[in-house]
């Protein structure tokens, strides 16, 4: 009788244990954002500074007398996708983290969606807002304009992280065969083309390459996501039983202009600009943060660049450091701990902080 209460009680341990383990998974994959980004507006100040055209640029910074650091958030991304190493970052930096054009609050010009313009833009915000010597982290095509800036603001860029950006994986031809082609631009072109008239996020999901790989599964979250939006529209798309991680890529996309993505469909971003060329100009010291690179199945790259891309890169720079982590493309996003304390060691080389 007793043994009998004992098997009970364990019984009703685990069943319990793993109620809660549910109930946290469901909680995170609904809130995984918010706690993170609590903490930063308590301390980071958001606000915008207007250029002499009108484009508006909204960006956060935490003051202090530390080496001034400006991130560059990648594609259908904005400042808030820093979150997870902003407190952290702001021990070692004077931390200003900018909406790119087309994203966020930043004006949503589409004659300015291309890398020139954007970088143009930028280094005015370097030498009129930050306007002092700083480091520049750009991830993914924010590590593109990170380049540009390098070689045409040298006087105020004293190091760069590049957070595994495309470099040779951002014009159409060099993209085919990649899953933010198959997963992005050629879904985007279509519903523009289309003109659908459902938004954005559920056309995604019954036309992205990644949903094709759940098969029917994609109908459930289709139907899930459908009834989110009518009942929180504007609002980010969470679903409790979709990983958070998943879904993450369409965090800010009520906060993006598609047109934006179109400019790279078309090829359009990249003109005038040789990557080659620009990488062979970049004299200061500097990281390069690959994300491993993965294959699918059907042999598309999984990856912003292949490891040939990769040694391209590094054969290009004149005092690079390559580093490969076990991540997804969104290092600081899935593995901010690293991300963070690779720029906590680059910052010591200078010497000044």
């Amino acid at each position: 009788m007793l043994d009998d209460i004992i098997h009970l009680m364990i019984l009703y341990v685990i069943i319990l244990a793993l109620l809660i383990a549910f109930l946290r998974y469901c909680y995170m994959n609904l809130h995984y954002d918010r706690i993170p980004m609590f903490k930063v507006r308590r301390v980071y100040n958001e606000q915008s500074v207007a250029l002499d055209d009108g484009t508006i640029l909204n960006y956060v910074e935490c003051k202090n007398d530390l080496q001034p650091l400006l991130l560059i958030h990648g594609q259908t991304m904005c400042w808030e996708d820093y979150a997870n190493v902003l407190l952290s970052l702001k021990e070692k930096y004077h931390v200003y983290a900018i909406d790119c054009h087309g994203h966020g609050k930043s004006s949503h010009d589409e004659l300015k969606y291309t890398c020139k313009f954007m970088g143009n833009d930028f280094k005015w915000f370097i030498e009129n807002v930050i306007g002092d010597d700083c480091i520049v982290c750009g991830h993914s095509s924010g590590g593109i304009i990170a380049a540009w800036l390098t070689v045409n603001v040298k006087d105020y860029v004293k190091g760069v992280v590049f957070e595994d950006p495309p470099f040779f994986r951002v014009k159409p031809n060099e993209m085919k065969n990649t899953f933010v082609w198959h997963d992005g631009f050629e879904v985007v072109h279509k519903y523009l083309v289309d003109g659908s008239e459902i938004d954005y996020d559920l056309y995604y999901i019954l036309n992205g390459y990644f949903w094709n790989l759940f098969g029917d599964l994609r109908k459930l979250v289709y139907e899930t996501a459908r009834k989110y939006r009518l009942k929180h529209q504007n609002s980010a798309l969470k679903i409790w039983y979709i990983p958070y991680k998943w879904l993450h890529g369409t965090r800010y996309l009520d906060e993006f202009d598609l047109k934006f993505a179109e400019t790279f469909y078309s090829g359009r971003w990249k003109e005038g600009i040789d990557i080659e060329e620009l990488l062979s100009d970049i004299e200061c010291p500097s990281i390069y943060l690959k994300a491993r690179t993965n294959y699918g199945k059907d042999g598309v790259l999984y990856a912003a660049n292949t490891d040939e891309d990769a040694s391209r890169v590094v054969n290009s720079f004149k005092d690079t450091k390559l580093i490969t982590i076990k991540s997804g493309h969104d290092i600081h996003f899935e593995q901010p701990t690293k991300f963070v304390n690779i720029l906590f060691e680059f910052i010591e080389q200078f010497g000044d902080n």
